[in-house]
């Protein structure tokens, strides 16, 4: 959705593995239908994804004016296999800011085999993202340590995090001014009917994760007609697009923080922090005082530490390298394991800078935000009374929008819609990045969906995940459009929640997301 996307755009988890092209080799492409050129598809196997395809479809930059100034967006399919084929499943993990192209191999290899043969894969980068042409990055380095404490305790600090998050946005305007008005998902989603129609596709399928189901969402609203089957993973509330949606992320995040708090107590004999999580919390927040005074390794202050630590909101798969990391530090005073989590699972490379300039361009565009920043620090110090982890955090990630050179659309999509087949919901109900009451209120609004709950689950993008309950979903669904009934609660179907992760003390083998792509800040 929008927290940080995936790699939590702004704390970027690696890709799982590039994309190698080789020379074209494929048939020469047939037509598309109402001009859209179709594909020129070419080999890019990579060693998971023997059999995958990539291309560029052009698109206007400005919708309104179709003749005018064209943008590339970067394709990459696994074909079907079977003899009749359901047509392309667009696939999206969200952000905004999150690079498609490497997760049409994982979809395509996690599906069971029989309902992959059946779709031709495609993921694609939205636009101003990864491969696809121009590509956004606002201002190089920006999010190198040591930033400044998030938490505004002296005006200096508030100072400081304000200088940066204008900078960035003035930095934006100067370099991608003639992008800017045409980043947003309004935009996006109609380059997704370019892309239907470039593939000779009547319908498409789609699958998306985060904020993904929210251009998902629009994308049915603008063309209900056009869709076949969607699958929406984790979803964004789009009543609060989007001020108000980070302001309930943070009430969330520190459920979920405060959960893993739980966890680590409940582990003493591996950490040794305490079997009391009030007390192991006191101690997180110590090594937060201490590397505020001090950063680790010259390295890792606070907001490097916060990065560290929130993809531990969105996946428990995190939570064995972060209880390791943390006793460390807490227990026995090291900071070298720290500083290298840090660098493995929270600092920003090339492809996180790219993912929060698109990620502040939506977010920006989409919707308005709050000129004034004294409605922005009355509205995060009452939260962050209730929920210190990460606001300060978050409330920095978006401060670029109180001063974004291109203003809001006034009027966020309302995506009520009765005439959009059914569509599969999956939600698990301790979700940190899109909190459970966004997915009920999506449930509502599209009057035809089916909502599969992970009861006690809390990590973000439920499906292919490892729960088999939610997979078999997810397979009838795509089978024959089957979803689950019920005629009253909120929920159609239910799903327990996997197991939490066991403690570890070797940190190498969790430093591998749980997913193939950035963690979504939606």
């Amino acid at each position: 959705m929008k927290k940080r996307a995936a790699a939590l755009c702004g704390t970027a988890v690696a890709l799982a593995s590039a994309l190698t092209a080789v020379p074209p080799a494929q048939a020469a492409p047939g037509p598309a239908p109402q001009g859209a050129a179709a594909p020129a598809w070419r080999k890019c196997a990579t060693k998971e994804t023997p059999t995958l395809q990539c291309a560029t479809v052009e698109v206007p930059l400005n919708h309104a004016d179709p003749g005018g100034r064209k943008i590339g967006i970067a394709l990459a399919r696994v074909p079907h296999t079977a003899k009749k084929s359901l047509g392309p499943l667009l696939v999206n993990p969200g952000g905004p800011g999150g690079s498609g192209v490497a997760l049409a191999g994982f979809v395509a290899s996690s599906l069971p085999k029989a309902v992959a043969a059946r779709y031709d894969v495609v993921g694609f980068d939205p636009r101003g993202v990864g491969r696809s042409r121009p590509a956004l990055n606002c201002l190089p380095g920006h999010s190198d340590p040591v930033r400044p404490d998030p938490v505004p305790a002296t005006p200096a600090l508030e100072e400081a995090n304000l200088r940066r998050a204008r900078a960035f946005a003035a930095a934006c305007g100067r370099k991608h001014g003639d992008l800017l008005p045409y980043i947003d998902t309004v935009s996006a989603a109609k380059d997704l009917d370019v892309v239907r129609r470039a593939l000779g596709a009547q319908k498409i399928n789609y699958f998306g994760y985060s904020y993904g189901t929210y251009l998902g969402a629009v994308y049915a609203k603008l063309h209900p007609g056009r869709v076949r089957r969607m699958v929406l993973d984790s979803v964004v509330d789009p009543t609060g697009v989007w001020y108000e949606n980070n302001l309930q992320q943070d009430i969330a995040f520190e459920e979920r923080h405060r959960a893993f708090m739980t966890w680590v107590a409940r582990h003493d004999e591996v950490y040794g922090l305490g079997t009391d999580p009030a007390r192991v919390e006191a101690r997180w927040y110590a090594m937060r005082a201490a590397v505020a005074e001090n950063p680790a390794g010259g390295v890792v202050g606070p907001a490097e530490l916060e990065d560290l630590f929130l993809p531990g909101g969105y996946q428990n798969a995190y939570w064995p390298l972060l209880g390791r990391v943390f006793s460390a530090y807490a227990v026995k005073g090291r900071t070298a394991p720290l500083v290298e989590a840090y660098r493995a699972v929270g600092a920003v490379d090339a492809a996180g800078e790219n993912g929060y300039s698109v990620y502040t361009a939506v977010m920006c565009r989409d919707a308005v935000w709050p000129r004034d920043w004294g409605r922005w620090r009355a509205d995060n110090w009452a939260v962050h009374e209730k929920a210190r982890f990460m606001t300060w955090s978050n409330a920095w990630y978006n401060a670029p929008c109180a001063s974004w050179p291109v203003e809001g659309l006034r009027r966020p999509v309302d995506v009520a819609n009765d005439k959009v087949p059914p569509v599969l919901i999956l939600q698990a109900t301790g979700d940190a990045a899109t909190p459970y009451a966004g997915a009920v209120r999506t449930h509502r609004l599209l009057r035809n969906s089916s909502l599969v709950v992970e009861e006690g689950g809390g990590n973000h993008g439920v499906t292919l995940a490892g729960n088999a309950c939610l997979d078999r979903h997810l397979a009838a669904y795509l089978t024959d459009g089957t979803v689950p009934r019920r005629s009253s609660g909120d929920a159609d179907a239910t799903c327990p929640a996997r197991p939490a992760p066991r403690p570890a003390t070797d940190a190498a083998r969790h430093l591998a997301p749980p997913h193939p792509w950035p963690l979504p800040r939606p």
